[in-house]
């Protein structure tokens, strides 16, 4: 999508657009004051030094930071590291007029040429602040030698369908940007995805990386001859600071890379994640569950799982185990509480008496001691109006944020005494109920209630609290519980960004058409560009199906009473994805097929995952329904051409010797039935 450079509003617009002329015939620098090369975090620090202007902008009472901002008293300061291979600064920028201190804590990294920080506001003062405005949490341009034009590789967001997490691209052309948001309220839904790659014509490039669960924006432009501009930060923000008062912008992370190939910065920012933004259980990277749903129909009226009770799920239970096909995870999805019938009436977060009359206990004990552990699924920020159940929010109207003629009311977690309390609430039936897997949805847009809910004047400050609010309480949880797993929803997959990656992993990433093979293929071809570990559904027993949904979790319901159902084959698949689920992580991802037209029904799709550490790797491939060629040729990556490398065909047991070189020129694979699927392990051999 290609737009102006930003959008302000009448007079501020006219400006902005009459100082964009300018910078098209090279009167004005394209930024603030100085354009760095493009692969180097050491430029980038380079600007937090004193006296210079630092890569991130706002207006304040009116005027441009860079201003003003080296007439401020400054202040570095060395932050203790909270992770190996890091260094922390916090750098203060403080106005002895007004009192309002701006800082900044950075973050480099020794083992990745990357750098992140956030940006904070107080006001020291007695009274409120001038109005902070257009506040970039990064604003800065990267420089490239090379002719040509820039390239921007970027995402869809989830909007349920079978293109979610599609890749785009997006050519930078002079005197133009692509401006990308999400639709509404939650980070990556629909439109925007806080995740991208600049790749300039001098075979460098910058990953970016946006940290905010709520409506950011990124704006990247060519404003002048070989540099890109960057800004983004939170869309909707326009505010003073009262007495005494704090809050944060969205975090930024850059991770600088150079090669022919942009497939380089993907790959080491898979690595970035796993290595720095991913949560680890004494100090290892859990291994995601394969996890069964548990009694998810029911005969009308009853809807996701409403009808489970604790009989059906003990039994269902010994049925997995009488068979030896257990999960490692029981799912227990939307429906557990009283709802009157119906699992959209949510709102209280206790078990329903008439299906669980004992709990959760009863039905945690029967897990564990099968050796499985127990998910649970809540929505806790919506809280449904006018319904005969009793909620937290029925004793605290004040914690509700409610509007006209729409049945659901926002959970306020921006008031401290909201979230407290439903921390404590939450806790409480964690502990109780032994759960494991902590499922948090949110099914509703947001930034309406947000704005409803701020104060004149103070444009934004609904939402930074409650995604303040957010980040706490799920910091609480992971406090009280060290050993508790968040598992991340909303609607999907509509609430990804570096925060919560940071917290938490995606079981179930988009809501489209519950276990449709070629959306789930597609699905995995776009993520895995930025993020190792996610997950999504299965509801059908094959090959093709259970294959179709591989990623570093799996989620799975199959109907085991059904006399199709062959539980030798049952066990296969189940032993089949445990052996492909490592590759899923410490590994660099090659897409083998091309993106054009890839979610049709009349191609292949083919993607690598390549472990260099391991000098292994598996190749899984596709064939479509329509698709009427019987073979496609892809070219392996990240082999080396003078090494050996022994081919297994899953499913044939054929195994046959290639050299690197023959794999890197060309792989044939075929396939005679439509659709089918091929799953290939290689290794290299002496």
């Amino acid at each position: 999508m290609i737009t102006p450079m930003i959008k302000y509003p009448n007079i501020k617009r006219t400006i902005y657009l009459i100082l964009l002329c300018f910078v098209a015939f090279g009167y004005v620098n394209i930024t603030q004051a100085s354009i760095a090369p493009l692969s180097s975090v050491d430029a980038v620090m380079k600007m937090f030094d004193k006296g210079k202007v630092p890569p991130f902008s706002f207006v304040y009472g009116g005027k441009q930071s860079d201003t003003f901002i080296r007439s401020w008293k400054y202040k570095k300061e060395k932050l203790e590291a909270d992770q190996p291979n890091t260094q922390r600064l916090r750098f203060i920028y403080s106005d002895p007029k007004t009192g309002m201190e701006v800082s900044c804590e950075v973050t480099t990294f020794t083992d990745f040429p990357a750098v992140e920080w956030t940006v904070y506001f107080a006001n020291n003062a007695d009274k409120n602040s001038p109005t902070i405005e257009q506040a970039h949490a990064v604003d800065y341009a990267f420089a490239y030698k090379a002719k040509g034009t820039p390239r921007l590789h970027h995402a869809k967001g989830s909007n349920a369908g079978r293109d979610d997490f599609q890749p785009l691209l997006s050519p930078i052309e002079p005197n133009q940007s692509v401006y990308l948001t999400p639709s509404r309220g939650r980070s990556s839904d629909e439109a925007g995805f806080p995740f991208f790659n600049i790749e300039t014509p001098d075979q460098n490039g910058v990953m970016v990386a946006i940290g905010w669960t709520g409506k950011w924006y990124a704006n990247i432009g060519q404003g002048s001859d070989k540099a890109i501009s960057l800004t983004a930060g939170m869309e909707n923000l326009a505010l003073y600071l009262m007495p005494g008062e704090r809050i944060r912008t969205p975090k930024v992370c850059l991770l600088f890379w150079e090669g022919e190939d942009r497939m380089v910065g993907h790959n080491q920012f898979r690595k970035f994640i796993l290595a720095h933004h991913t949560r680890r259980i004494d100090g290892e990277i859990p291994k995601l569950p394969l996890a069964s749903f548990v009694s998810r129909d029911g005969p009308q009226p009853c809807n996701e799982h409403v009808c489970a009770t604790e009989t059906s799920i003990i039994a269902e239970i010994k049925r997995y185990e009488q068979f030896n096909i257990l999960p490692e995870v029981f799912w227990l999805d939307a429906g557990w509480y009283p709802c009157g019938g119906s699992w959209p009436n949510v709102g209280n977060w206790s078990p329903n008496k008439d299906n669980f009359p004992n709990g959760f206990k009863p039905i945690s004990d029967a897990m564990g001691q099968v050796g499985s552990k127990f998910l649970l699924w809540f929505e806790p920020e919506r809280v449904v109006k006018d319904k005969p159940f009793v909620t937290i929010g029925d004793e605290h109207p004040e914690w509700l944020i409610a509007l006209d003629g729409n049945g659901n009311q926002l959970y306020n977690l921006g008031d401290a005494s909201a979230r407290l309390a439903l921390t404590d609430h939450i806790s409480n039936l964690i502990e109780e109920a032994n759960i494991s897997y902590y499922r948090q949805d949110f099914n509703f847009d947001p930034y309406p209630y947000w704005q409803k809910a701020d104060e004149e004047g103070r444009s934004g400050i609904s939402e930074i609290r409650h995604i303040e609010g957010l980040y706490a309480f799920w910091d609480s949880l992971l406090v009280r519980f060290p050993n508790l797993i968040i598992d991340n929803c909303a609607s999907g997959g509509r609430r990804i960004d570096l925060e919560t990656t940071s917290r938490s992993t995606p079981f179930w990433r988009t809501d489209y058409a519950y276990g449709e093979p070629i959306g789930s293929q597609c699905h995995t071809y776009g993520l895995n560009f930025y993020l190792p570990l996610s997950g999504t559904g299965n509801f059908t027993l094959s090959p093709y199906h259970v294959r179709s949904a591989m990623s570093s979790n799996l989620v799975v319901h199959w109907d085991i009473e059904d006399p199709r159902v062959k539980i030798p084959e049952v066990q296969r698949l189940i032993a089949e994805y445990k052996q492909a689920r490592p590759y899923y992580y410490h590994s660099d991802y090659y897409p083998l097929t091309d993106t054009d037209g890839y979610t049709g029904e009349n191609v292949w799709m083919a993607y690598q995952m390549h472990r260099q550490e391991e000098l292994d790797g598996m190749v899984v491939a596709f064939r479509r329904p329509d698709a009427t060629n019987e073979s496609v040729d892809v070219q392996l990556k990240g082999l080396d051409p003078n090494a050996k490398y022994e081919l297994l065909n899953q499913d044939t047991g054929e195994r046959t010797v290639h050299s690197g070189k023959e794999l890197l020129s060309g792989l044939t694979i075929a396939l005679q039935e439509a659709p089918g699927s091929a799953l290939l392990f290689y290794k290299e051999v002496k």
